[in-house]
């Protein structure tokens, strides 16, 4: 009975679930990020930029898509809050629309702010 009960045991074992591990140069995922910024930035990296440009150079994929470092020339980025928190929808057929929650639309909002050009001095 008991070479049987740990026969079980080493097939229950065998068989559990074991996550692979993750390489050291792989990203934290975002809800370990450290930072409201660094957590806006993997957000946008992985729900934004296939059309859009999300960092502080570059075109856009999709052409009519804006650079996010631009935003702020249209809008106060700050501003944009309340629109992400109540959902994006645009419409045009292409660009889906943007639901997040509370702490993603404020790590967002950190990542679009870190993105937009220093106000020049006079």
């Amino acid at each position: 009975m008991r070479r049987i009960s740990i026969l079980s045991l080493l097939l229950v074992a065998a068989c559990a679930p074991v996550a692979p591990p993750r390489p050291a140069s792989a990203a934290p995922p975002v809800a370990l990020a450290s930072s409201p910024v660094e957590r806006g930035k993997a957000l946008v990296e992985a729900r934004c930029s296939a059309c859009h440009a999300v960092g502080t150079s570059g075109d856009s994929p999709v052409s009519p898509a804006p650079p996010f470092r631009t935003l702020g020339q249209r809008y106060p980025v700050a501003n944009l809050q309340e629109a992400f928190a109540e959902g994006i929808s645009t419409g045009h057929p292409k660009m889906p629309e943007i639901v997040l929650e509370a702490q993603q639309v404020n790590d967002l909002i950190a990542y679009l702010e870190s993105l937009q050009p220093a106000a020049k001095k006079n």
